[in-house]
């Protein structure tokens, strides 16, 4: 698959889908639950301040308080040099009234736990080198423990010590997550405006700047500025064949994960270099100045877009080198991803209503499927969306997180995640940021599948002078959709997916609109942009006469 054509705008004909699948293939991931607390350790030095760590708990043991002036405070006592297995694994001066640490192993956490509930503890850290998640036991075993028992990362241990110094007191509790953080309004802003542009960007692309006059209203087929390129257009067949591919694509990343995500973060940045390069360059071609050029081998080079190139290669290289460093590196990703949506949409064409119709009910049915159904069909009864948003595929190694549909906090992430998303950090301090990424995020599909039909209503205004009314209608459609989706997020406090809101809210309004101007039948059939020979005839008096009749004309 060579997602490089699609983005450079140089897509042979007819192969545009295969391409174009691989760039759609985004995430649309559901609420993974997680018990989640927050280890609050205070140094006796005050100088030296408070520290705060990520813990996992089962509130079916012994539960952690909700509220921080509801629990209480212990002295930190660190034993990770034992696993605490054996009552002999107990120092002499004892444990009593101590939050005891030890090291994760040899034996269950119960046996543990009831070691240090002999011993006066009152509670208990067991110490992960690798991954944290909530202890397991029988329940007539652990129904029988009186303290709390929690998972915490060893080197958040070793960092604690050597921040806070040896003599530590903490407090375990776990306050709730906020339903509602204000980043999701940035990715709102994000995902409208990304939609908005592209599609915008896909009509100037076809039509360019000319306006046609008002009092004419009759399509008008701009011969010299729109695109003869077929391989860029999904018509109803390579529709169906590029969610087929989408399909297979996500089950190979299912079960092959660790290896084909360093495919898809080279796709990506591949990508990401050429459609930053295809958006900047037009702003650039748009300077009067400093357009100095030179032959080589009997081609001509601007300096200006080569300078670009390089700045745009550059860029790509930064944040594959800096990908996982999430204190500044999200921004750079999301220029990036931003572009990519933007040059995607003006890439790909949709040639009438019908192909957007086809699309976007067979990606809604897509995504329900590998939500909602795939779960009765996987060993552990997870759905496929979620096991490859978390990171693990089939391996079930994967990491803690919390989905909310395309708008998701970030897990923590000891594996490579897919870059396909828009990434903000949450504004809104909880355990959530704590214990995994303090990100939102936003799938590149919920941006672009609906931003097709957006760009096909762009075109068609310019197609038939309607002065933006379907442009328009359907990205405030778009706007709609994404606030319905969080309301029922916030309502439900359960995962959504995207497409579930705006396949409804962007169909409906452009299907109105068409109805009610009476143009139903030139809305769902195109105009002038799928043309069998190839030839971009200008219209008969029988086209004439046909749609003025089709508008009530004639």
């Amino acid at each position: 698959l060579r997602l490089r054509s699609v983005l450079g705008g140089a897509m042979a004909p007819g192969r545009g889908w295969r391409e174009a699948a691989f760039g759609l293939l985004l995430l649309r991931v559901c609420q993974v639950t997680a018990e989640e607390g927050i280890l609050r350790a205070v140094s006796s030095d005050p100088s030296l301040g408070v520290k705060q760590y990520c813990i996992m708990y089962n509130s079916q043991w012994m539960p952690i308080p909700k509220v921080l002036n509801k629990a209480n405070e212990h002295q930190l006592k660190d034993l990770t040099n034992t696993h605490l297995c054996n009552s002999t694994d107990v120092p002499p001066e004892g444990i009593k009234g101590n939050l005891v640490v030890v090291k994760r192993g040899n034996c269950t956490f119960i046996r543990k736990a009831q070691i240090a509930q002999q011993n006066s503890a009152k509670a208990l850290l067991v110490a992960s080198l690798d991954s944290i998640f909530p202890p397991l036991g029988n329940k007539s075993d652990y129904q029988k423990l009186k303290i709390p028992v929690a998972l915490i990362l060893y080197d958040d241990v070793l960092s604690m010590k050597k921040i806070l110094g040896a003599h530590i007191s903490a407090v375990l509790y776990s306050p709730p997550i906020p339903t509602l953080d204000y980043s999701i309004m940035i990715i709102f802003i994000l995902a409208v405006f990304t939609v908005a542009l592209g599609s915008y960007w896909s009509g100037m692309e076809d039509y360019g700047s000319e306006s046609s006059s008002p009092s004419d209203s009759r399509p008008q087929v701009h011969e010299g500025n729109k695109t003869n390129d077929s391989g860029k257009i999904l018509t109803p067949v390579t529709v169906v064949i590029f969610v087929i591919i989408c399909s297979v694509m996500i089950v190979l990343l299912y079960f092959f994960y660790k290896w084909l995500v360093y495919l898809v973060i080279s796709i990506f940045a591949l990508a990401a270099a050429v459609s930053l390069f295809n958006c900047l360059a037009a702003l650039v071609k748009r300077i009067p100045h400093w357009k100095y050029k030179f032959t080589f081998h009997r081609r001509s080079f601007e300096v200006r877009l080569l300078i670009l190139a390089v700045f745009c290669i550059t860029m790509s290289i930064i944040w594959v080198v800096f990908r996982n460093d999430d204190r500044w590196v999200w921004i750079l990703h999301d220029c990036l991803g931003v572009a990519f949506c933007l040059n995607f949409m003006k890439t790909l064409k949709m040639p009438h209503f019908k192909s957007c119709v086809i699309l976007l009910v067979l990606l809604l049915i897509y995504d329900v499927f590998f939500v909602f159904i795939t779960p009765f069909m996987t060993k552990n009864h997870e759905s496929i969306m979620v096991e490859v948003a978390a990171g693990s595929g089939s391996t079930g190694e994967k990491n803690t997180g919390n989905y909310l549909m395309g708008l998701a906090v970030e897990p923590v992430a000891h594996n490579e995640k897919l870059p396909v998303v828009i990434r903000v950090p949450r504004l809104v301090t909880s355990v959530a940021t704590i214990c995994r990424m303090p990100f939102s995020l936003l799938g590149f599909g919920d941006i672009i599948v609906p931003g097709l039909l957006v760009a096909y209503c762009r075109r068609f205004d310019l197609q038939t002078n309607t002065s933006n009314i379907y442009f328009i209608s359907c990205t405030l459609a778009y706007a709609g959709g994404m606030l319905l989706t969080f309301i029922a997020l916030i309502l439900s406090t359960m995962a959504q997916p995207a497409l579930l809101y705006l396949v409804p809210c962007t169909l409906i309004t452009c299907s109105v609109i068409a109805w009610r101007r009476k143009e139903m039948k030139m809305f769902w059939a195109g105009n002038g942009y799928e043309v069998l020979d190839g030839s971009n005839e200008p219209l008969t008096q029988d086209d004439e006469s046909s749609w003025n009749n089709e508008r009530g004309d004639g």
